[in-house]
């Protein structure tokens, strides 16, 4: 396993100086925004899939450090209902997809998306509730009319670009928000459709992180993971509950925040999720995503680093010589 980072949260430095500092800090690995909701500051798609001279340039300043690329991101809503949204997120997705080409990598990441409820919807509909029936005719609709199609042809263009695993953030927001949602995609779409697993947004709803790994990892749909941790608040979370649409900066009132490794759970519970990812045959990265108000990018990413430093798994199994 290697430590990794999303090196969005470093996106005023120039990517070769963020680059430097990564690799001073003990960062082995970078994810790349490309476009979508993170943006673009370290890398441009569309400039490198013009041009050999930068394409190689933007991979001779991740190799020369001795640092790999785990991925490339972009975390968008295609499926927005506001058109002139949705289009720019897909043209983000496929550059990206075709930077992959270009690279050798197999992996991108973005979101599902979520639809509106109708044509001629202006936002995004989340629907979690089965009543009133409203909301289980808006989930056939959008699944049906919208997610289904889109997420085959899709998957169609990425394997035709040697991009075979497409991993979804599973993120409350968008249709696939859990397991579950995953495997209805997957089920409907292909191997394509995997998982970019990040356990901030599923221990909030109550998931047991480390089981859930082992049932994606069986499934064969664990493709990347996220290192970020998320805290429940108990007393916010006993009075009002975990569903908290309050602004991520508001963190005296909100049932729960997004924290660097550690911070939100305990070492126990991050022992036993690098021992499930191992169990399940992914040796591959845990990225940081710092997301952390309580901290700066830096405290929080460097505190991130020597927390994962000491639980990941890093030599092949040995021989069982005791059985």
């Amino acid at each position: 396993m290697k430590i990794g980072v999303l090196t969005v949260l470093l996106g005023g430095l120039e990517f070769p100086k963020a680059l430097d500092y990564l690799k001073g800090v003990g960062v082995e690995a970078v994810e790349v925004g490309c476009g979508g909701y993170p943006g673009n500051a370290h890398c441009k798609p569309a400039a490198l899939l013009r041009s050999r001279q930068k394409t190689a340039e933007f991979k001779d300043a991740i190799a020369s450090r001795g640092l790999t690329l785990s991925a490339l991101s972009m975390h968008g809503n295609p499926l927005h209902p506001n058109r002139e949204i949705a289009e720019q997120h897909l043209t983000d997705q496929r550059n990206a997809i075709l930077l992959a080409e270009k690279l050798g990598l197999d992996t991108v990441i973005t979101f599902s998306g979520c639809p509106g409820d109708r044509n001629g919807a202006k936002y995004p509909n989340w629907a979690t509730c089965a009543w009133p029936t409203d909301y289980q005719e808006i989930l056939k609709w959008q699944w049906e009319k919208k997610v289904i199609p889109f997420w085959k042809e899709e998957a169609a263009f990425a394997k035709d670009h040697g991009v075979m695993k497409i991993a979804l953030e599973m993120h409350p927001g968008f249709v696939v928000y859990n397991p579950e949602t995953l495997f209805k995609l997957r089920d409907a779409v292909g191997p394509e459709i995997g998982a970019n697993y990040d356990p901030s947004h599923l221990f909030w709803q109550g998931i047991d992180v480390a089981e859930s790994i082992v049932e994606v990892g069986k499934a064969g749909a664990l493709f990347h993971f996220h290192a970020k941790d998320s805290r429940v608040e108990p007393a916010v979370a006993r009075r009002y509950g975990v569903l908290d649409a309050k602004p991520y900066t508001d963190e005296l009132r909100r049932a729960w925040m997004f924290r660097t490794v550690g911070y939100g759970n305990p070492m126990r519970v991050w022992k036993d999720i690098v021992s499930a990812l191992r169990l399940v045959g992914y040796d591959g990265v845990l990225s940081i995503e710092h997301e952390d108000a309580l901290m700066s990018p830096s405290e929080g990413l460097e505190k991130a680093v020597q927390f994962l430093k000491s639980i990941v798994i890093r030599e092949p199994r040995g021989t069982a010589y005791w059985a």
